[in-house]
C-alpha cells in the first residue's frame, strides 16, 4: 500500500468519525434516562398555552415562543385595533405583512370548499351581531340577519400571494375557529427546528404532540365531557405524530327568554346552530386542519360530519351527541378506537 493510499484511508476514517459526532451531538440519545423535561407556560390569543418537551440540553425556547406568538397575533387578532385583519376588516384592500394571513386564507378556503360551506371565516358580521364577537352586539331579528347573510361568503374577497381585497365593501374576516390550531402548528414546527424530537404542543385547547412524554409512553390527553357547569373527562386519547382540535357548544352561550344561543353561528342561516352534536373533537396531521374542521363539523351536525370525514384521508374524529331521550352517547371513526386509553 502507497502512502497515499494510507493518507487517503485515514482521511475517509476521520471524516466517518467526524460526521459520527456530529450526528451524536444533534440527535436526542436513544436512551432517555438523560433527558429532561422542560416545561412552559404563558397568555395568548385570549386564553393561555403550554409547551412541553425533552432535551438533555435544558434551554428555554419561551421568548422565542412569546415573540412568535405576539406576531402572530399582530396579524390575525381582531382584538388588536391594528392587526393586519383589523385593519382589512376596516378598509377594503390589505397587503401582507406576514406570512400568516395568506396560509390562513388558503387553508380556510380548502375547508370551506371542503365542508360545503359549512367554514367560512367571513361569518364574522352574524358572530359580532350574535354577541360573539370583539364588539358588544344585540340579539338580531330576521330583517337585520338577512341583510348581514349578504355579506357572508367566501366569494366575497378576492386574494392572491401579496393581498386580500373586498368584492363586497362591508365583508370582514375572522379566523378566530382556526387560528389557535394554526398557532399550534407555529410553535411545534419551530420548536422542531431547534432539533427537539419530543413537543408536546397546547393553545386553549388545540394540542399537538410528537414523540414520548418522559415516562417513554405516548403524550396523553382527555376529551372533556360536554357539560355546562363542571368539567369532568369523557376519554383519555394518547397522540403520537398527530394534532386534535375541540370545538362544542357547552361553555360559550347565553340564554334569553329561556333559550339557549350557542356561538356557533351558521353561514346558511345566520342563526346560531340548534342540533344535538354537543362536542366533536378532530384528529389530523396538522392542528389547524383539525381546528377548521371542528368548527365545520359543529355547524353541520352529526351526520354530514360523518360523512366528510369517511370520505376525507387523514381525518379521524370523536362526536359526542344527545339522542332523543338526552342521553349522551358517542360515535367514534375507526382510527380513534385505537388510540384511546380510557
Amino acid at each position: 500500500m502507497t502512502e497515499s493510499q494510507k493518507k487517503n484511508i485515514l482521511y475517509s476514517f476521520a471524516l466517518i468519525l467526524a460526521m459520527v459526532l456530529v450526528w451524536w451531538l444533534r440527535e436526542p440519545k436513544n436512551d432517555q434516562q438523560d433527558w429532561e423535561k422542560v416545561e412552559l407556560t404563558g397568555a395568548t390569543m385570549g386564553t393561555n398555552y403550554q409547551v412541553k418537551y425533552l432535551t438533555y440540553k435544558p434551554i428555554s425556547y419561551q421568548s422565542s415562543i412569546d415573540s412568535l406568538l405576539e406576531g402572530f397575533n399582530l396579524c390575525l387578532s381582531t382584538y388588536i385595533p391594528d392587526s393586519e385583519i383589523s385593519r382589512f376588516n376596516k378598509g377594503t384592500l390589505h397587503k401582507f405583512e406576514r406570512p400568516y394571513f395568506h396560509k390562513m386564507l388558503t387553508q380556510s378556503q380548502l375547508i370551506h370548499q371542503r365542508t360545503n360551506g359549512a367554514f367560512d371565516p367571513t361569518v364574522m358580521p352574524l358572530v359580532t351581531a350574535w354577541g360573539f364577537g370583539p364588539e358588544e352586539g344585540q340579539m338580531p331579528d330576521q330583517d337585520e340577519v338577512d341583510y348581514l347573510l349578504t355579506k357572508v361568503g367566501f366569494e366575497k374577497i378576492f386574494y392572491d400571494e401579496h393581498a386580500v381585497c373586498k368584492l363586497e365593501p362591508n365583508t370582514q374576516l375572522d379566523f378566530s375557529a382556526i387560528a389557535k390550531g394554526y398557532a399550534v402548528d407555529l410553535v411545534m414546527q419551530f420548536l422542531k427546528e431547534q432539533d427537539l424530537r419530543n413537543i408536546f404542543v397546547e393553545i386553549g385547547g388545540e394540542i399537538a404532540a410528537t414523540g414520548v412524554n418522559e415516562r417513554k409512553k405516548p403524550w396523553a390527553v382527555f376529551i372533556e365531557k360536554p357539560e355546562d357547569h363542571q368539567r369532568s373527562v369523557q376519554a383519555i386519547v394518547s397522540l403520537d405524530n398527530v394534532a386534535i382540535a375541540t370545538s362544542g357548544n357547552y361553555r360559550n352561550f347565553y340564554i334569553k327568554d329561556g333559550r339557549k344561543y350557542a356561538h356557533t353561528i351558521s353561514p346558511y342561516t345566520g342563526y346560531p346552530v340548534q342540533h344535538n352534536l354537543l362536542s366533536v373533537s378532530v384528529f389530523a396531521e396538522d392542528c389547524a386542519t383539525a381546528d377548521g374542521y371542528a368548527t365545520a363539523f359543529m355547524v353541520l351536525g352529526l351526520q354530514e360530519s360523518l360523512d366528510i370525514v369517511n370520505a376525507q384521508d387523514g381525518l379521524e374524529a370523536y362526536f359526542i351527541y344527545n339522542d332523543e331521550d338526552g342521553q349522551l352517547l358517542t360515535k367514534t371513526t375507526s382510527g380513534v378506537k385505537d388510540i384511546i386509553i380510557e
